[in-house]
């Protein structure tokens, strides 16, 4: 008996995808479950796994076709399935690519395999553009890049022709103890971006200290609890994700955004989280982050930098965000200046818990302190405002139980 392979059902609002790499071929046995073929999305790449053991039968869709939801990809014939076929001969359209002894110098896009090269439909959209995603870490998997990594790129300005780089002044002094290599096209994007902001807005940083004592001392007393509970671990990014929705309710500047001649005021709270990765800085959203529990807040930035590590982060989870929080904490930084992430005009960020000599009631005691920065854009944000906001994220840190009654 055949069984069909059909496109499934994609994300919302999304009817068609293009044929990314099959990973079997006519002929091919292959187990229940196995991975069939990848279809890409301008969001993400769906894998298709076989829903029976079996013989493949033929691969009616070819890499880089688009293809709708219900068409049919390929059939299974099912049963155990025999012995596997040889190869069909090279020219064959499904047919895998040639052994690397003779392998030609430059291979098609098609039949890329290694980590980070685009799939089909990425690479005919790159070409288009005349856009390089050679040095690219994609969201497809094994880091692929996909069809909807290319429009990032192009929405970031990376479709314009690249400038030809700086050629030496002259001959470098120890060149011999030098080494030179070419920044990826990510980086490129990332560096680009970040010189944006500071060209576009009039970006100005303001600095506070927060007390973490009192903080600290509710975190000890329930994290034990919290985690046994909700089977995440309590941290300290969930009360400042709270402490700033709050403060953004009472100064809705802060959570705005200029668009041309106008300020466009967000009703909505959609935090982004600043998440470091080996192919750079990403920062996924926490969408309607007030509707959020402390459990909740906890187990999504948990799993957002789990994936992000694994390039697995869809691009609609990264877009959309209302205002960001940085935590250089983490990796021992005392104090910087964040740099805003376009097209939101503010981001806090936190820093290292150090204990510091304070004066409190007239005596020097020893306090875990903590720097905030944050950065905003003055176009439409006041100095008072921004001001106003730290101090109020600051009393909310410092007295956690304001967070539970929202004053």
């Amino acid at each position: 008996m055949a069984v069909e392979i059909r496109v499934p059902q994609l994300a919302e609002s999304i009817s068609e995808a293009t044929v990314g790499k099959w990973s079997v071929k006519a002929g091919d046995s292959v187990a229940r479950d196995q991975l069939l073929v990848e279809l890409e999305t301008d969001k993400v790449t769906v894998e298709v796994n076989a829903t029976e053991a079996g013989t493949v039968g033929e691969i009616l869709a070819a890499e880089g076709a688009t293809v709708k939801v219900g068409d049919l990809l390929a059939t299974i014939a099912a049963g155990a399935g025999g012995a596997k076929p040889a190869p069909k001969p090279a020219a064959a359209p499904a047919a895998a690519p040639a052994p690397a002894p003779v392998a030609a110098p430059v291979a098609a896009p098609v039949a890329a395999k290694a980590a980070g090269q685009p799939l089909p439909a990425a690479a005919k959209a790159a070409a288009e553009a005349n856009l390089d995603v050679s040095g690219v870490s994609g969201s497809g998997k094994d880091g692929r890049v996909t069809k909807g990594d290319v429009a990032a790129l192009l929405a970031a300005g990376a479709a314009a022709p690249a400038a030809a780089p700086a050629a030496p002044s002259g001959p470098r002094a120890n060149a011999a103890r030098e080494e030179r290599k070419p920044m990826s096209k990510l980086r490129q994007v990332i560096a680009r971006r970040l010189k944006e902001a500071q060209n576009t807005a009039a970006m100005l940083t303001t600095f506070n200290e927060v007390d973490m004592t009192a903080l600290m001392a509710a975190r000890k007393t329930y994290v034990d609890g919290f985690e046994k509970k909700h089977g995440v671990r309590l941290g300290f990014m969930s009360f400042f994700v709270k402490a700033c929705v709050q403060a953004l309710k009472e100064f809705p500047a802060v959570n705005a955004e200029i668009e041309g001649t106008d300020v466009v005021f967000k009703n909505y709270y959609n935090i982004g989280c600043a998440v470091s990765t080996p192919t750079g800085l990403v920062v996924p959203v926490l969408r309607d982050a007030d509707q959020m529990s402390f459990a909740g807040v906890e187990k999504t930035i948990g799993d957002f930098g789990k994936r992000a590590r694994d390039g697995k982060l869809g691009l609609d989870e990264l877009q959309g965000g209302t205002f960001s929080i940085s935590n250089g904490g983490v990796f021992g930084s005392l104090m910087s200046t964040p740099i805003l992430n376009p097209p939101q005009s503010a981001i806090l960020g936190m820093h290292k818990i150090q204990d510091r000599p304070m004066a409190v009631n007239g005596q020097v005691v020893i306090r875990p302190m903590m720097y905030l920065a944050l950065s905003y854009d003055h176009r439409i944000i006041d100095g008072r405002e921004a001001v106003s906001f730290l101090v109020r994220v600051k009393e909310s840190i410092e007295d956690p139980q304001r967070l539970l009654f929202e004053v």
